[in-house]
């Protein structure tokens, strides 16, 4: 099973500092929410924004967005072998169920991150997704696996196949990619991780991490399975 995390994203609310900005409370009243219930979106609150810490690489709910329909969209999920999971700088973790189907439209995913933060599940008939108070470490607690690795641009270059050895399918994996556009973790990854790897000499983005890491899995795991009938 692979276990993958989307840590320290860029996945919040409006903080309070700023959330009496005039073009922040225009918008609150024509969604029909309170100024802290929106998600926090640099597209819109860029110039407001500019007052919070870190402002240069936070409101980026797109980055979760792309990689959440990436990550439930693979053969990987549908076989049931990939658990998909979001940490937020605010130290939030968000539980995806595997058969969660995210809504192709921003807006609308947007809409269901609101939701969500105001709620803590959605949808509240049959609940999919779940957002509760953990930290990263915390979460690797609660998986147990037998390995974990993170994936930044500075980590050790290594063969696809030394990334699963001595690891079955039956054995948990746990994968930490980074949910921000730039920067460094907030989190201590290195204390997490049982190797910090590359796979890619260059700065590669979320979604392309998310992609290949579910895509090595796969080929090392899965490949004959899906394709003998």
């Amino acid at each position: 099973m692979l276990h993958l995390i989307l840590a320290d994203s860029e996945l919040e609310t409006v903080p309070l500092e700023i959330s009496s900005d005039k073009s922040i409370g225009r918008k609150a009243r024509k969604r029909g929410r309170r100024p802290t219930e929106l998600i926090l979106d640099s597209n819109y609150f860029h110039r407001p924004m500019k007052k919070l810490d870190d402002s240069e690489r936070r409101g980026r709910p797109d980055i979760v967005h792309v990689c959440m329909l990436t990550a439930l969209d693979s053969p990987l999920n549908h076989e049931d072998f990939l658990r998909f999971s979001v940490h937020t700088r605010q130290d939030k973790i968000i539980e995806v169920d595997p058969e969660t189907r995210i809504p192709r439209s921003y807006n609308r995913f947007v809409g269901l991150m609101e939701q969500l933060f105001l709620t803590g599940e959605v949808p509240p008939e049959n609940p999919l997704m779940k957002i509760e108070d953990a930290t990263l470490p915390e979460k690797v607690k609660e998986v147990k696996p037998e390995k974990v690795v993170t994936l930044r641009e500075d980590g050790e270059r290594i063969r696809r196949e030394n990334l699963f050895r001595e690891l079955s399918r039956k054995d948990d994996l746990l994968a930490i990619v980074g949910g921000f556009p730039h920067g460094e973790f907030l989190s201590d990854v290195h204390s997490l991780s049982d190797q910090i790897i590359r796979i890619y000499p260059k700065t590669l983005e979320a979604v392309t991490a998310v992609t290949h890491i579910i895509q090595f899995y796969e080929e090392e795991h899965l490949e004959n399975s899906l394709f003998d009938g």
